[in-house]
C-alpha cells in the first residue's frame, strides 16, 4: 500500500518571510511523522524561499497553479518549466477556485495536466460539485464529467504505480457539509486511459494509492 499525501494550499496567504516561519514551523512539528508524505503548495511569491528552506527535510514542495506551455507570451502566468527549477515537485490544477473566478474550463485543466506529466510534475487534479449541483443531486455527473475531461487522452500505466488515490479538501458550504461517503460510493474511471469509458474499478480499490510523477493525484474538494 502507497503512502497517503496531505498537501496544504496556502492560496493567497502568507508573505514570503511568513510562509519561511511556517515551513520552519512544519518541519519541527513533522520531524517525528511517518507513513505519509506532505506538501506544501505556497504563494509563487515565496515558493524559492520556501524551496531553500525545505532544503533537507521531507516536506515536499508544490504550486498552485501553472501554464501548460513551457514559455510564451503568458502574462502573469507560471510555466512548468519555471516550477521545475525551483525544486517544484507538485502542482494543483483545476480548483474550484480557479474554476468558478477564473474560467478555468476541464479542457484547460487537461492541457495542465499533460503539460504536468511531460514534465515530471505530479499533478494534483482537483475535481467536485458546487454548494447548487449537490443540492440538485448533481455530484456524481459532474465529478465524473471533471474526471473525463480533466483526464482525457491521459494513458494509464499498467502494473505498479497505476493506480491513483482519490481524497476530498475541507471545502464545503458553512453548515451543510458533504456526505461522509461520497466517495465511497463514486465509482472511477478506468480503462485503457484516464478519460475512456472503458472498464471501472472500485472507489475502495483506488482511495489508499498515490499517483506519482507518472500518475494524477486526484483531490475531492
Amino acid at each position: 500500500m502507497r503512502k497517503p499525501l496531505i498537501a496544504g494550499n496556502w492560496k493567497m496567504y502568507q508573505t514570503t518571510g511568513q510562509a519561511v516561519a511556517l515551513v520552519e514551523r512544519l518541519r519541527a512539528l513533522l520531524a517525528e511523522i511517518a507513513g505519509v508524505d506532505v506538501v506544501v503548495c505556497p504563494p509563487f511569491t515565496a515558493m524559492q524561499a520556501v524551496a531553500e528552506a525545505l532544503k533537507g527535510s521531507r516536506i515536499g514542495l508544490g504550486a498552485q497553479n501553472m501554464h501548460w506551455e513551457g514559455e510564451g507570451a503568458y502574462t502573469g502566468e507560471v510555466s512548468p518549466v519555471m516550477l521545475t527549477d525551483l525544486g517544484c515537485r507538485y502542482v494543483i490544477l483545476g480548483h474550484s477556485e480557479r474554476r468558478q473566478h477564473f474560467g478555468e474550463t476541464d479542457l484547460n485543466v487537461n492541457r495542465k495536466v499533460r503539460a504536468a506529466l511531460r514534465h515530471h510534475l505530479a499533478p494534483i487534479l482537483c475535481v467536485g460539485e458546487t454548494f447548487g449541483e449537490r443540492e440538485e443531486g448533481r455530484t456524481f455527473p459532474v465529478v465524473e464529467g471533471q474526471l473525463r475531461g480533466g483526464l482525457s487522452d491521459i494513458p494509464r500505466r499498467r502494473g505498479k504505480g497505476s493506480s491513483w488515490r482519490m481524497s476530498r479538501s475541507g471545502r464545503s458550504e458553512p453548515g451543510t457539509p458533504p456526505p461522509r461517503n461520497r466517495r465511497q460510493r463514486f465509482t472511477p474511471l478506468s480503462g485503457s486511459s484516464w478519460g475512456s469509458s472503458g472498464g471501472r474499478q472500485r472507489a475502495g480499490q483506488s482511495e489508499s494509492s498515490m499517483g506519482g510523477a507518472s500518475n494524477p493525484i486526484i483531490s475531492m474538494r
